[in-house]
């Protein structure tokens, strides 16, 4: 089977302009289709939607994608997050710092949204990397 996530729509997952890196939205979905931070937690199925451990695959599902332009996410300079609760900003937040600080990281919007394309799903981002061609 294949290790390589393919988007769900018509789109490219990166778009490189130049030195700027477009990543569309990724969410902690894998190649298999199965989605990371989705935890059972009783016998009736009832599940546990882990806003960190989501949080903590989105950012390196981007830094995979990031790398097949040389990239990684040390060279994001702007990120925007979608959340659909914001009753998980402070677990977004802590998972998110592993990977970025606030002095030398990127600029950053979050913003709450309906749903995104999956009920599992509880946290999406897109960045912009700015990596010179060499």
């Amino acid at each position: 089977m294949s290790s390589k996530i393919t988007p769900r729509g018509a789109y490219p997952h990166i778009k490189r302009v130049g030195d700027f890196i477009f990543v569309s939205g990724t969410s902690s979905r894998r190649a298999d289709n199965s989605i990371a931070g989705v935890d059972i937690i009783d016998d009736m199925g009832t599940k546990y939607l882990n806003i960190e451990t989501q949080t903590r695959e989105v950012l390196k599902n981007i830094n995979t994608n990031l790398a097949t332009e040389g990239a990684s996410l040390e060279d994001v300079v702007d990120v925007t997050s979608f959340l659909v609760n914001m009753n998980d900003f402070a677990g977004y937040n802590r998972a998110y710092a592993e990977f970025f600080s606030a002095s030398s990281g990127p600029t950053r919007t979050t913003v709450a949204v309906h749903q995104l394309p999956h009920p599992d799903l509880v946290v999406e981002i897109k960045v912009i990397a700015f990596k010179k061609l060499t």
